[in-house]
C-alpha cells in the first residue's frame, strides 16, 4: 500500500484517533497479550518497509565505489590521471560528506519526512553519478566526485536516525545489520553487475565501457529513489496511511519507554550543542575513524584480488565469495550480539579474525593462500555493524541531539576516509605489505579504544539513578557494553 503524502501530522491533531490512543495507551495495552499482538503487527509492517534501506545502501555504495571497477577498464588512461590523482578522486567524495552530514541530519530531524528527504537526495546522487561518466579530465572527475559526496552524505546517518526512531535497543543491532549488509551485498553483486556491464557495453555506440558503468548504475539509482518516496516510513509521529492508530501510538510509546525520551521541543542547534558537548560522541567518532583505516582494504578490493593474476572480468567474479561469507557472518554475529546485549567482545572477535587475514596476506603471494586471506579480512564488517548499533544506543534523548550525534559519529569515519586512499599507493603493490601494516596498527588501536569506551560506560551504568516510566522502575541510560 502506498504511503500517503499528506503533510498533516496526526500527532498534532487533537481529534485524531492517534492522540486518544497516545493518552490512554497503558489501558489500551493493559493485557500483555494484546500489546504483543499489536507489536508483532507493527514490526512486521515496519520491517517490510525498512528493508528498502538495505537496497538503497547497495546503490549508495555502488555509486560511490564504481570508480574502483572503472579503474580496471581504462578510467585512469582515458582521463590522463597521474601520480596520486586517482587517490584524490577517491578521497574528495568524503570532503563532501564531511561538510553535509551534520546539517543534513539536523534538517531531517526538523522536517520529519525521511521518505521524501532521503529519496530526493537519492535522485540527486544518481544524476551526479551519471555525470561522472561524462568526465573528460581529472578536474571533471574531481568536481563530480565532490558533488557526489555532498548529496550522498544524507543517506547513512539519516538511515541510522530513522532506525533509532522506531526500534528498541535489543532490536537495533539486527536492523542495522540489514542496513549495513547493503555494503557487503554491493561489494558482491556490484562486481557481478559491473562485470556484465563492462562485457556487454564495451565500446557500445563508441562509448567506453567504464562510462556506461556510471550511466547505467546512476539511472538505476534514480529509478529506485522514485519508488522509495512511496515505501520508506517517516518518523513515528509523522507517519500516516500504513499503520493503525494503535500501532502508531505503540510505536511512539516503545521509544519513550526505551530511551526516556523528553517530548518537549528542542531547537536543532541546541540539540547540536548537546551532541558536541557529549564526550561519548567524540569517543565513538574517533573509534569509527580508526576502524575506517583498519578496514580500508575494501576500497581497493578489486585491485587486491587482481594481484592473484587473473583478467579483469574474472577478477570481479571472484570478488563475490568473500563478501557473501561476510554477509552470513554479519547476520550471525549481530543476532547473537542483540540477544546477549553485548557489543565489545563481538567487535573484538570480528576484528581479530580480520587481523589474521592481514598477517596472512603480508606473509605470502601464493594465489590460493592470499585468496583465503580475503575471506578472513571481510569478517571485520561484522564488528563494524555491531559498533554502529552500539553507537546508536549510546546516545539518546532529546531526539535533536541524537540526530546530530549520529551524524557527528559518522563524520569520524568520513574524515578518515579522506586520507585512507593514500595508504594504498600503486607503488606499494603488488603485495601491499605496508598498507596491510597500517591496517594492523589501526586494528589494534580500534580494539583498545573500544575497551576504554566500554570501561567508561560501565562507570556511567554504576552511577545511573533509578527512574520510573509507564509504571516500571529501571535505571536510566543503562548502556550496552
Amino acid at each position: 500500500m502506498a504511503q500517503s503524502t499528506s503533510v498533516v501530522n496526526p500527532a498534532h491533531d487533537e481529534t485524531s484517533p492517534l492522540l486518544m490512543f497516545e493518552h490512554d495507551v497503558d489501558s489500551l495495552f493493559e493485557h500483555a497479550e494484546e500489546r504483543e499482538k499489536v507489536e508483532r503487527s507493527l514490526l512486521k509492517k515496519l520491517d517490510g518497509r525498512m528493508y528498502l534501506l538495505g537496497v538503497i545502501y547497495i546503490l549508495n555504495y555502488i555509486d560511490r565505489q564504481n570508480i574502483a571497477v572503472a579503474r580496471l577498464r581504462g578510467f585512469e588512461e582515458d582521463l590522463g590521471l597521474q601520480g596520486s590523482q586517482y587517490a584524490t578522486c577517491l578521497g574528495i567524495v568524503y570532503v563532501g560528506y564531511l561538510l553535509t552530514q551534520v546539517p543534513s541530519n539536523m534538517c531531517l530531524e526538523y522536517v520529519g519526512r525521511p521518505s521524501m528527504y532521503l529519496s530526493s537526495c537519492m535522485v540527486l546522487w544518481g544524476f551526479v553519478s551519471m555525470l561522472t561518466g561524462a568526465a573528460r579530465s581529472f578536474y571533471d572527475a574531481l568536481i563530480a566526485r565532490f558533488c557526489l559526496g555532498f548529496v550522498e552524505a544524507a543517506f547513512f546517518p539519516g538511515a541510522l536516525l530513522l532506525i533509532s526512531k522506531w526500534y528498541k535497543r535489543d532490536e537495533i543491532g539486527q536492523r542495522t545489520a540489514y542496513l549495513a549488509n547493503g555494503l557487503l551485498i554491493a561489494n558482491a553483486t556490484g562486481s557481478i553487475l559491473a562485470s556484465g556491464i563492462l562485457e556487454v557495453m564495451d565500446n557500445a555506440y563508441g562509448i567506453a565501457a567504464w562510462r556506461w558503468l556510471f550511466f547505467i548504475e546512476g539511472a538505476l539509482t534514480i529509478s529506485v529513489a522514485i519508488c522509495a518516496m512511496y515505501i520508506l516510513p517517516d518518523f513515528p509521529k509523522t507517519s500516516s496511511g500504513w499503520l493503525s492508530a494503535a500501532e502508531q501510538a505503540l510505536a511512539i510509546r516503545r521509544i519513550q519507554e526505551e530511551y526516556t525520551v523528553d517530548d518537549s521541543p528542542v531547537h536543532p542547534f541546541e540539540g547540536l550543542w548537546l551532541a558536541i558537548s557529549d564526550k561519548k560522541v567524540w569517543s565513538l567518532a574517533t573509534i569509527l575513524g580508526l576502524h575506517a583505516f583498519s578496514s580500508s582494504f575494501h576500497i581497493y578490493f578489486p585491485t587486491l584480488v587482481q594481484t592473484i593474476g587473473y583478467d579483469p572480468i574474472f577478477t570481479l567474479l571472484i570478488c563475490v565469495p568473500p563478501w557473501l561469507t561476510a554477509i552470513v557472518a554479519v547476520i550471525i554475529v549481530t543476532r547473537h550480539s542483540d540477544r546477549s546485549s553485548e557489543r565489545y567482545w563481538h567487535i573484538t572477535a570480528s576484528m581479530g579474525i580480520a587481523l589474521v587475514g592481514y598477517v596472512v596476506a603480508i606473509s605470502t603471494m601464493n594465489p590460493v593462500v592470499r585468496y583465503i586471506s580475503f575471506f578472513l579480512m571481510t569478517q571485520i564488517h561484522a564488528g563494524y555493524v555491531c559498533f554502529m548499533a552500539w553507537a546508536s544506543t549510546s546516545v539518546s534523548d532529546p531526539p535533536s541531539k541524537r540526530a546530530s550525534a549520529l551524524a557527528l559519529i559518522n563524520t569520524g569515519g568520513v574524515l578518515a576516509n579522506i586520507f585512507v586512499p593514500y595508504a594504498w599507493p600503486s607503488s606499494w603493490g603488488p603485495d601491499y605489505s605496508k598498507s596491510f601494516g597500517i591496517c594492523i596498527f589501526a586494528n589494534f588501536l580500534t580494539v583498545t579504544a573500544c575497551w576504554v569506551f566500554r570501561r567508561h560506560l560501565i562507570t556511567l551504568n554504576n552511577i545511573a539513578k533509578p527512574t520510573v516510566l509507564a509504571g516500571r522502575q529501571r535505571k536510566e541510560d543503562q548502556y550496552q557494553l
